[in-house]
């Protein structure tokens, strides 16, 4: 069975760091682009980075650029997402997604999707 499931939510401070993971069943990432994306109450699903996971390409919204690193760990079939720096309005529903070959920044084109992990930044 396809599956991706997320891990690594939770609760943080403004200016604390969380990393999030997202492994793969039932498939393997090589020939994957696997992206994050969030999404705010209220708000349309955001893309936030994307990696594809053949030749290590990445790509960032502008807002999290300096402060998010995707990577991907091709033994453990895992892709993480380390928030640095974080802030209020960083606080959403995070998903990841995987589309075969490269990365979209339209959610759209992605074939399968994880549950989603809440993410909230707060004092």
């Amino acid at each position: 069975q396809v599956q991706l499931v997320e891990s690594g939510g939770g609760l943080v401070q403004p200016g604390g760091s969380l990393r999030l993971s997202c492994e793969a069943f039932g498939f393997t990432l090589d020939y994957y682009a696997i992206g994050w994306f969030r999404q705010a109450p209220g708000k349309e699903r955001e893309g936030v980075s994307c990696i594809k996971i053949s030749d290590g390409s990445t790509y960032y919204v502008d807002s999290v650029k300096g402060r998010f690193t995707i990577s991907r760990d091709k033994a453990k079939n895992t892709v993480y997402l380390l928030m640095n720096s974080l802030k209020p309005e960083d606080t959403a529903v995070y998903y990841c997604a995987a589309r075969y070959s490269y990365c979209s920044g339209y959610p759209e084109t992605y074939d399968y999707w994880g549950q989603g992990t809440q993410v909230t930044v707060s004092s």
